[in-house]
């Protein structure tokens, strides 16, 4: 929304010049008239919620969107212009639960510039306006402060109303609940022989305030507030001015409408004199050409975040106020002032289609791509939907018009969806049945909203991170073969998938030449690979990279099946069985050793000569803690974790990575975390390290 202002004295209606019709075919009179019909309704139904409610449902960029589109419309269209336009009015009516209140001098609006062209061209304007003489006048500018507007009038110097800007004509007397605003003089000594003087600003909480407020909210279970702005009005608008008195609310100037002393010539000077008698009162510049307005304009959007409260522009005026009455206005706004808004953050445009983009991880992601469109000073045409879960919840589909927001360097998304203006052959976003990559399946676990392909060892999308992974030390620990080399290996076509790390032995002379890899380098690498082909089961199905399996699952899921072959030929019930294999888990392993594409490398590895000896299965049944779960957290002393998950699974118990309402016992070392946290809360028991020592030495008797 714009900065409400007024005129310093009785306000001078002027008529706009009326543009002629263009040529119109009758026939298409219907379609533009509808048109505008579409966003007369869009704006009325958005100035009830911001004006009334105070519960705006549209950033200020969009409802600007709506408000140009309708202007352009009509000013290429004047004899199409509907009667009840609401480019030409300010608000709409007040809700009737407080009083009503006339405003002596009406409570109009900005216009807006959103570039350094549109700031030339209303420069341009004011001196077509002027005299020779008058040209290139002084301009000050102001921060656009994002509040609720209120008029305030003092009877000598003594505070006896405030109103709401209303609908610009009429607004709501909130006198009691200002009185509570803190910075906001009820007495102005240096006014006491003013008879009366009626001051304008905004209402608005600042940024820690409006955190805290938020905060105790949250605490007590309460609603928050979507922004500053709504926490301000919905505190103004309380019928209960305790609530208001609550409430940390500040009151910043902007304006003299009545009572202004006539020594008094400049819109700087008058704000000065407000500070002066006790007002707070924004930071002001006074400029004298649209560089130096550019200048400052911009110095405001670097210290933007730093700033106590919330902006969205700067205001620029005319600073002499013979100017402003000179100028004039028209039906809604001043022609001697603007405000400058910074760069959209929040704007709409067509989602044309989906697309689904394969990450290293394995993760499908959809991406949208635009109707290109400047979002925070960049030009943007695509946007990450993040994952399917977030198309549900937006419900969005291709053809839709979408709201994008991007705030500094934050990647651009998309934060609503507008169905009322969907396509009507618009169909719902399917998920991906196969990878577009390397089309092994794709897996959607229940209640989860991230899709996965399951070709990791395979899928040329996730091949580096699967070569990374594979060769690290708590894997198949390939020594030398590092993420550099790998990478470069991959990249001059040597190795694709890991299978091909035991077919490097083929292919030394070419190692041999790539940069800073000598003979005895490359030799090293061979050795490290050979010696790796002996390993153990655990070790092997973690290096495979199994989304969800880690160091823990790997070794139960080992322990629990014997071999391989048991392992991939399992079906989702077996795995579930195993301690510390959930649902999510269990399908993810389910459908890894169902890819044709993860079967072939793994058959390829075992050519290659890549073997374990047998897992000897330890039966539970009769040991003393058979059917206990435990978990381990912190650094122990006397030994590794691994070597004490061992000793535990000797002792028939299982070992889970994750506490939950049927861990057993948690084993809490040194500087153990959020893990122990938990146990106490549900109550788990907690067995310190040499109570465990003393529990293995007992029952190793």
């Amino acid at each position: 929304m714009t900065d409400p202002i007024a005129p310093t004295t009785s306000q001078t209606q002027t008529n706009q010049t009326v543009a002629s019709q263009p040529s119109i075919n009758p026939d298409a009179h219907h379609d533009i008239i509808t048109q505008m019909r579409t966003l007369i309704d869009a704006i009325k139904t958005h100035n009830y919620a911001y004006y009334v409610l105070d519960n705006p449902v549209l950033d200020d960029s969009e409802y600007d969107q709506l408000r140009r589109s309708l202007l352009e419309l009509e000013e290429e269209y004047p004899d199409l212009v509907q009667p009840d336009s609401p480019i030409n009015q300010v608000g709409d009516t007040p809700l009737s639960a407080f009083t009503q209140v006339t405003h002596d001098i009406p409570m109009l609006s900005l216009g807006n510039v959103f570039d350094y062209d549109e700031l030339h061209a209303f420069m341009r304007r004011i001196n077509d306006r002027l005299s020779d003489a008058q040209q290139n006048p002084e301009y000050e500018m102001e921060l656009k402060l994002d509040g609720l507007a209120v008029s305030l009038k003092y009877a000598h110097g003594k505070f006896v109303q405030a109103v709401t800007r209303g609908d610009g004509q009429t607004g709501e007397d909130i006198t009691q609940n200002t009185k509570t605003i803190r910075n906001l003089p009820l007495w102005l000594a240096d006014a006491a022989d003013i008879p009366l003087l009626e001051v304008r600003g905004e209402v608005l909480m600042p940024k820690a305030g409006f955190e805290r407020l938020n905060r105790l909210a949250e605490e007590k279970g309460d609603k928050t507030f979507a922004n500053p702005r709504n926490a301000a009005a919905g505190s103004l608008r309380q019928l209960d001015p305790s609530i208001a008195a609550s409430r940390p609310l500040a009151f910043y100037c902007y304006s003299v409408n009545q009572g202004l002393p006539e020594t008094i010539e400049t819109q700087s000077a008058a704000l000065a004199w407000l500070g002066d008698i006790g007002f707070s009162v924004s930071a002001v510049r006074v400029v004298k050409n649209p560089r130096e307005t550019q200048e400052y304009y911009e110095s405001v959007i670097e210290k933007r975040a730093k700033l106590p409260f919330e902006i969205d522009g700067v205001v620029i005026k005319v600073n002499s106020l013979a100017l402003q009455q000179q100028l004039g206005f028209l039906s809604r706004e001043p022609r001697w002032a603007t405000a400058y808004k910074f760069p959209a953050e929040t704007v709409m445009t067509r989602l044309h289609t989906i697309e689904w983009q394969v990450g290293r991880t394995g993760q499908i992601t959809p991406v949208g791509k635009l109707e290109p469109i400047k979002v925070g000073g960049v030009t943007v045409s695509n946007v990450t939907l993040h994952n399917f879960g977030e198309i549900q919840r937006l419900d969005v589909r291709a053809g839709d018009m979408v709201s994008v927001h991007r705030a500094g360097d934050v990647i651009p998304k998309v934060t609503r969806v507008w169905h009322d203006q969907r396509p009507e052959d618009s169909a719902p976003v399917k998920l991906p049945s196969t990878c577009p990559v390397c089309d092994s399946p794709v897996v959607l676990p229940e209640d989860e909203a991230l899709a996965r392909c399951t070709g990791g060892l395979f899928c040329p999308a996730q091949q580096t991170e699967a070569l990374i992974h594979f060769v690290s030390r708590r894997a198949m620990d390939i020594d030398g073969l590092g993420e550099r080399w790998l990478i470069s290996f991959f990249e001059h076509g040597l190795i694709k998938t890991v299978a091909d790390i035991y077919q490097l032995h083929n292919h030394t002379d070419e190692l041999i030449t790539l940069e800073k890899l000598g003979e005895k380098s490359v030799q090293n690498i061979i050795s490290a690979i050979e010696a790796s082909k002996k390993t153990t089961l655990a070790r092997f199905i973690y290096a495979l990279g199994i989304r969800g399996v880690g160091e823990g699952t790997a070794q139960n899921l080992a322990q629990q099946f014997g071999d391989l072959d048991s392992l991939m030929s399992a079906d989702m019930d077996a795995l579930i069985e195993t301690p510390d294999v959930g649902a999510i888990t269990a399908e993810l392993a389910h459908e890894f050793f169902r890819a044709p594409h993860n079967i072939e490398v793994i058959t390829a590895l075992r050519e290659a000569g890549v073997h374990w000896d047998k897992v000897e299965q330890v039966a539970s049944e009769g040991l003393p803690l058979d059917g206990q779960t435990w978990v381990i957290t912190g650094a122990l002393d006397s030994m590794a974790r691994d070597e004490a998950k061992a000793k535990l699974q000797a002792l028939g118990a299982k070992v889970s990575g994750s506490i939950s309402a049927k861990t057993t016992a948690l084993l809490a070392g040194d500087k153990a975390g959020s893990k122990l946290t938990k146990a106490e809360k549900l109550g788990v028991k907690i067995v310190s390290e040499q109570e465990f020592l003393g529990l293995v030495v007992e029952e190793n008797r």
